[in-house]
């Protein structure tokens, strides 16, 4: 037997002898039981996270704030278990030749992130041409919840998430009457770090809105970044089958290629200046025995790059489903996503057109969720996609999971990715890798299994999985018959591996959480760590609130080819602060309190210990 096989089949067994611990030991009293979150990434209807069969992570809005973090994605790559981001400074992540923000789940994503697909709202987030999200326009200050599918949703969101979804949700104005928060940052390198925010509420109106702004010299020459962003969601029920929102979001961001410190000689790399909106107008309704959403988005982006490139994109579309509860325990959603992508693009420098195209795709979906005696939950969907380029393919995925005991919980599925190239790799011949329209798509075969389990009358919980994937066709540069890289499909690769998250709230003042990872890679990527620990504590008496978070990393895959490179590093972060008043924090935070030397991005050394001091303010 095969050692991944052999790996994978010691997990499984490993998750179903879980299931005997004991389910009523250390009784606490009832006014901090946990209750089951609902979550709707997973199906498109709201359901509680442990009759999703795909695994699934919530960070909530209180783990965000803790962090101080003002990007979201660091957040989720130090919470989420077999998810992880790339970063190269104090702020921003860039784009081009240097770039940062990278994000993989599982050893899937590549670079660019086309393999895993961001959401904001349920609204498909990325560049119309180049195919990929761009990570500095997520700011974390008005996150209300970040919901992760660890694993292929191709069957409910098509092409880009093959590896994964991360479904970042905006707050929203959920109490009458007002409220309103102010948070200011100011430390190390010239770092600053404000956002704000006002929320409304009267009746069936209710409106939210934010700004928000960074700037930094950053640790390096030439590293500088600066970012204005605005964000605004408001909502009308009409009554209480129908509800309309609209949302809309503007990031202004401009930032510096420091260039790799490798060479004896630093060259300075690009300058950009980019712009990037999105906005959405959604009409959801809700009966007794249906429910659904109507959704129109728009991106768009300007990108102006001192290399000369300049670009205008788009990435737009309809998505319509609906939930039918035709008996008992029974959901049938059907749906439909029609989106086109795409832009034009020119080298200034040389006044040359680079692109000007677009590509449309219609998917149809059915998903059918049956409870069976009250713990057993099957799911079902299979997805018919139809693209511009390369016509029909049908994507299926199934699950299942069993209440074994009262707060014990077994998921197991099986479901299949699929990515379509981009423009990017099929079109644009203006820098390497060469593109290739003789592409074809990318495939992803995934089966996991995994058992969650609550503990101590629900205060503590576990979540074990085990997950076996095959990747096929996937498109990475390769060397051609001419000399040169271009974009071709090759054989795939296999990942396998183990995934362990934990979280106890040991009293209303204090609680903990902790996540591991292990991948075992037949081809190594870069951006993907072997083994991921990660862990957070909080402690909140009286008036004074702290947490503390460490994170290591082995064996993370930097550069591959002729020269392989490989960092491992720790992390010890800290945050304490003190409520002077009823809704006022002063607090100060430090980072790499060990004072590590390490990179993350291949040539850019990360800054070592930091500090920051801010306040906040809420109302």
């Amino acid at each position: 037997m095969r050692k991944s096989n052999l790996l994978f089949a010691v997990s499984v067994l490993f998750l179903v002898k879980t299931t005997a611990f004991a389910q009523d030991e250390l009784k606490a009293v009832t006014d901090t039981i946990a209750i089951d979150e609902v979550v709707v990434t997973g199906t498109k209807a709201s359901v509680n996270r442990n009759q999703v069969p795909y695994t699934l992570s919530v960070v909530k809005n209180s783990e965000i704030a803790n962090s101080s973090e003002s990007s979201v994605l660091p957040v989720l790559s130090q919470q989420v278990p077999g998810l992880f981001v790339t970063e190269r400074g104090v702020s921003g992540f860039g784009v081009a030749n240097g770039s940062a923000g990278q994000i993989s789940i599982r050893g899937i994503g590549a670079s660019p992130t086309t393999q895993v697909l961001v959401l904001l709202n349920g609204n498909p987030q990325y560049m119309g041409i180049m195919g990929h999200p761009l990570s500095d326009a997520y700011r974390s200050a008005n996150i209300e919840r970040v919901e992760v599918i660890r694993g292929p949703a191709s069957a409910l969101y098509g092409s880009n998430a093959m590896g994964g979804v991360v479904n970042i949700i905006t707050k929203e104005q959920v109490k009458q009457g007002k409220s309103a928060y102010l948070q200011q940052e100011y430390g190390s390198y010239n770092t600053l770090k404000t956002a704000s925010g006002i929320g409304f509420k009267s009746g069936g109106f209710e409106v939210f809105t934010g700004v928000s702004h960074d700037q930094t010299d950053g640790h390096r020459e030439a590293s500088y970044f600066n970012i204005l962003d605005g964000y605004i969601k408001a909502g009308y029920r009409f009554n209480k089958h129908l509800k309309a929102m609209v949302d809309f979001s503007l990031a202004k961001f401009k930032g510096a290629d420091p260039g790799y410190d490798t060479l004896d000689v630093i060259k300075h790399g690009d300058t950009l200046d980019i712009l990037r909106g999105m906005g959405a107008v959604v009409l959801n309704n809700q009966f007794d025995k249906t429910d659904g959403s109507f959704r129109f988005f728009y991106n768009f982006g300007t990108h102006d790059i001192t290399s000369g490139y300049f670009s205008k994109d788009y990435n737009m579309g309809i998505m319509v489903y609906q939930n039918v509860h035709l008996f008992e325990g029974n959901t049938l959603t059907a749906g439909i996503d029609i989106k086109t992508y795409g832009g034009n693009a020119e080298n200034l420098k040389f006044h040359s057109q680079i692109i000007d195209t677009s590509i449309n795709e219609i998917g149809t979906y059915v998903s059918i969720q049956q409870q069976v005696f009250q713990k057993l939950v099957f799911n079902g969907s299979l997805r018919l996609e139809n693209h511009t380029v390369f016509g029909q393919e049908w994507i299926p995925s199934v699950g299942m999971t069993y209440q074994i005991l009262e707060n014990s919980t077994l998921k197991a599925s099986y479901s299949k990715g699929y990515r379509s190239p981009t423009i990017r790799e099929l079109f644009i011949k203006s820098f390497p890798p060469l593109p290739n329209d003789k592409l074809k798509p990318e495939y992803l075969n995934s089966a996991e299994c995994g058992v969650e389990q609550y503990l101590i009358n629900r205060r503590l919980r576990m979540e074990v999985t085990a997950f076996w994937m095959k990747s096929l066709q996937l498109i990475q540069p390769v060397i051609n018959e001419m000399g040169a890289k271009q974009f071709q499909n090759t054989l795939g690769a296999r990942n396998v591996g183990i995934e362990l998250s934990l979280s106890h709230r040991i009293k209303e003042t204090l609680y903990w959480n902790a996540n591991y990872t292990y991948i075992d890679m037949e081809k190594a990527v870069v951006g993907t760590p072997i083994h991921k620990l990660g862990a957070t504590i909080a402690y909140n008496p009286g008036k004074w609130n702290a947490n503390l978070t460490f994170q290591q990393i082995s064996d993370l895959y930097l550069n591959l080819g002729n020269r392989v490179l490989k960092e491992s590093y720790q992390l010890l972060n800290a945050k304490i602060g003190y409520q002077f008043l009823e809704s006022t924090n002063l607090y100060i935070k430090a980072e790499n309190l060990l004072n590590q030397s390490y990179t993350i991005n291949y040539g850019y050394p990360m800054p070592c210990i930091t500090f920051m001091g801010g306040l906040s303010f809420s109302l």
